[in-house]
């Protein structure tokens, strides 16, 4: 008896160990399984990255937020090309370069909300958030007549309280999906490949108004859109009309 006791707690103990090899397996495939992460993902609230559109059309944004060198000569090169692009400002630069802000609208080009302070959001509460953008609204406003539609998160960063707290506050979160990395110091060699490499229909490519090397990487950008067949817009005239959903990768889709 005392064997047969003995074989049975052994078989137990094997069948245990078995059990939670198998529970750990089942845990493992529910969290890595596509379908559950397409779900998850499906039901944060994200930005708008790009635009699905099968036709070539592209949206050049550039954050300002701090330094000017450079604004008025990127200004002259759009329009040069006759192309108008989307400047994402901070309020305080609205501030310091109101003038700037002026003739960034004046040839053009969109000025719509970087936040009034380039803020960390996700540490803001929802009322603080909606406050700030009513600032930047109102700044960007008293210079050019137009209260911005759209903003872009400080830093690229959010989560889904921040995004609902645009939502909120009736703009529309953008964000990109071609990043130049032009603010790192690359090369105008550098940022026009990383561009050319990654854009398809529909991209919003980021750019900053105080990089190093930009003004001498966007002729060559512009010029490269252009020759294979891309129409350049503003971000407002990228985005679709109508009702749209967001899919998993940021991707705004006709309903």
């Amino acid at each position: 008896m005392i064997q047969v006791r003995d074989i049975l707690r052994k078989h137990r103990a094997v069948l245990s160990a078995l059990g939670f090899v198998l529970a750990i397996a089942l845990i493992f495939w529910a969290v890595n399984s596509p379908a559950v992460v397409g779900v998850s993902a499906s039901q944060r609230k994200l930005p708008i990255y790009s635009v699905g559109r099968e036709d070539k059309v592209v949206a050049l944004s550039f954050d300002a937020a701090w330094g000017n060198e450079d604004t008025q000569t990127l200004i002259d090169i759009l329009d040069g090309y006759g192309v108008h692009a989307t400047f994402f400002v901070v309020g305080d630069w609205v501030d310091r370069y109101p003038e700037s802000v002026a003739a960034i609208a004046e040839a053009g080009n969109e000025v719509m909300s970087h936040s009034m302070h380039h803020a960390h959001f996700s540490k803001l509460s929802s009322e603080e958030i909606i406050r700030d953008l009513s600032a930047c609204n109102d700044k960007i406003a008293a210079v050019t007549g137009v209260s911005p539609s759209l903003f872009r998160c400080p830093y690229g960063e959010y989560d889904d309280h921040v995004i609902q707290a645009v939502h909120d506050a009736g703009m529309t979160a953008i964000q990109w999906d071609v990043d130049s990395l032009d603010w790192k110091g690359l090369s105008a060699q550098e940022i026009r490949s990383r561009v050319l490499k990654n854009v398809r229909p529909g991209s919003i490519v980021l750019f900053h108004n105080a990089a190093e090397h930009t003004p001498e990487a966007l002729p060559g950008i512009i010029e490269s859109l252009i020759n294979d067949g891309y129409t350049i817009v503003p971000v407002s005239e990228l985005l679709l009309d109508g009702d749209y959903t967001i899919d998993h990768t940021g991707r705004q889709c006709a309903a």
